[in-house]
C-alpha cells in the first residue's frame, strides 16, 4: 500500500522532547514501513524515519529562530502533497482541518486523525461545511462536541513495546508529573496531592512561552515546597527511568483531554495512574487495575495512599494488549483498506469546479465510472 503521512511541522518526527502528535505519527509510520508498506512522510527536515522523507522545512518550526508564521510552511506542505497525490493509495492527514478544501478536490482517498480538543464553538460551523471529510477520533470522548461529523473510527494511540521497559520493583518513592505547565493540566493539583500524601513529587514539564505568565504568577511559588522537585522538560531517553522509578503518575487534568499519551507511557513502564475523571480517562484507565479514576482532592489522596495495591505487571499487560503500536497500525490499515475499496471507480469530473456543491449531491464533484 502506498501511504502518505502528513505531520505537523512544529516538532520533528519523532520529537526531540515534548510533542504528542508527532510522536504518534512516528510510531505509526515506522510500523507501517516495518510491515512492508511504501510510506512517504511529509515533515520537517530534522525528522528521522525509514520512510521516504519529504522535508518541507530544514528543522522543526519550534526550534527555528527565523519562523514567524508557521502556517505559511504548512500551506506549502499541503500544496506539495496535493501535487503528488496520484502517487498514493491513501493520504493520512494529521494537521487538522487545513487540508480539507484540497482533499475535497482530490481523486485519492484521504482521512484525518484529529489530535486536539473539539469543544470549540467555531468548529461546529466548520464541520457543517466539511461534513464529508472522513475523520478518525483518538477517543470516543473526543467526538462528543461534534457528534454529527463524518466519524469513521476511533483508533487509540499505541507505542512500540520495546520503547519502555517495565519497572516492577522501582527504586524511587515519588509521584511523577509529566507534560506541560498549563491551567488545564493542573500541576497545582498534583503538588497538593503529593503534599497531602506526604510523598515527594518530581515534575518533568515543559513551559510554553504562552504559559510563562501563568507559571510565574500561579505555579512557581508552589514549587518552593520541600516535597516538590521541578526537573523541567526531559528528552525521550530519560522518560523510562523517570516514570519507571515513580510510585504513580498523577494526571489531575481539568479539561476534556482527547487521549493523554502520558498515561499509556506510564503503563508501559509498569506505573499506575491516578487521573481525574475527564475526557478520555475512563477509556484508558481500568479502575483498580492500572490506576484509579478520581473526582475530588479527597479521592485523589485516598488513591495515592492505596496505590501500592495496583499490580505493576497488570499495568504493563494492559498496555501490551490495548495500546501497542502494532495494534494501532492494524486499526489504521483496516480503515485504509476500507476507504480504498469504497473509493474504487470514483474520480473528479473537474478538479476545480465552479459549482461548489459537496460530493453526494446531484452536482457532485465525484462521478462513478
Amino acid at each position: 500500500m502506498r501511504i502518505a503521512q502528513i505531520s505537523p511541522l512544529y516538532e520533528s518526527v519523532p520529537p526531540k522532547s515534548y510533542g504528542g502528535t508527532e510522536r504518534i505519527v512516528s510510531y505509526l509510520t515506522e510500523e507501517l514501513v516495518r510491515q512492508g508498506h511504501d510510506v512517504t512522510l511529509f515533515a520537517s527536515g530534522d525528522s528521522l524515519t525509514r520512510a521516504e522523507l519529504k522535508a518541507i522545512c530544514p528543522a522543526s518550526l519550534r526550534t527555528s529562530k527565523n519562523c514567524k508564521d508557521p502556517l505559511a510552511h504548512h500551506m506549502v506542505m499541503l500544496e506539495k502533497v496535493f501535487q503528488c497525490a496520484p502517487e498514493f493509495d491513501i493520504i493520512h492527514n494529521h494537521v487538522d482541518y487545513l487540508a480539507y478544501s484540497l482533499f475535497r478536490r482530490s481523486n485519492v482517498p484521504t482521512v484525518t486523525t484529529l489530535h486536539l480538543r473539539l469543544d470549540i464553538p467555531d468548529l461546529e460551523y466548520l464541520y457543517q461545511e466539511f461534513d464529508d471529510m472522513p475523520l478518525i477520533s483518538i477517543s470516543d470522548s473526543q467526538r462528543r462536541p461534534l457528534n454529527n461529523a463524518n466519524w469513521q473510527k476511533t483508533v487509540y494511540h499505541g507505542l512500540p513495546p520495546e520503547l519502555y521497559k517495565p519497572y516492577y520493583n522501582p527504586a524511587g518513592e515519588y509521584f511523577a508529573f509529566l507534560g506541560r505547565i498549563s491551567p488545564e493540566k493542573r500541576v497545582d493539583r498534583a503538588m497538593e496531592i503529593a503534599k497531602r500524601c506526604n510523598t515527594p513529587i518530581k515534575i518533568a514539564a515543559k513551559i510554553e512561552k504562552i504559559e510563562r505568565d501563568y507559571y510565574d504568577q500561579e505555579i512557581k511559588h508552589l514549587m518552593e515546597h520541600p516535597l516538590v522537585e521541578f526537573i523541567g522538560e526531559i528528552p525521550q531517553n530519560e522518560k523510562n527511568s523517570f516514570l519507571g522509578n515513580a510510585r504513580a503518575l498523577l494526571f489531575p487534568i481539568d479539561w476534556p483531554e482527547p487521549f493523554g499519551l502520558v498515561m499509556i507511557e506510564a503503563m508501559a513502564c509498569g506505573l499506575p495512574v491516578i487521573a481525574w475523571n475527564n475526557g478520555s480517562v475512563p477509556e484508558i484507565i481500568e479502575e483498580g487495575k492500572n490506576g484509579y479514576i478520581v473526582q475530588s482532592m479527597d479521592e485523589a489522596v485516598a488513591a495515592g495512599e492505596k496505590i501500592d495495591r495496583i499490580d505493576r505487571r497488570v499495568c504493563r499487560k494492559i498496555f501490551e494488549n490495548r495500546f501497542s503500536a502494532k495494534r494501532m497500525t492494524k486499526d489504521y490499515l483496516s480503515l485504509y483498506k476500507q476507504m480504498i475499496d469504497s473509493s474504487a471507480g470514483l474520480r473528479f469530473a473537474d478538479p476545480f469546479p465552479l459549482n461548489t456543491s459537496k460530493p453526494g449531491s446531484d452536482s457532485s464533484l465525484y462521478k462513478r465510472v
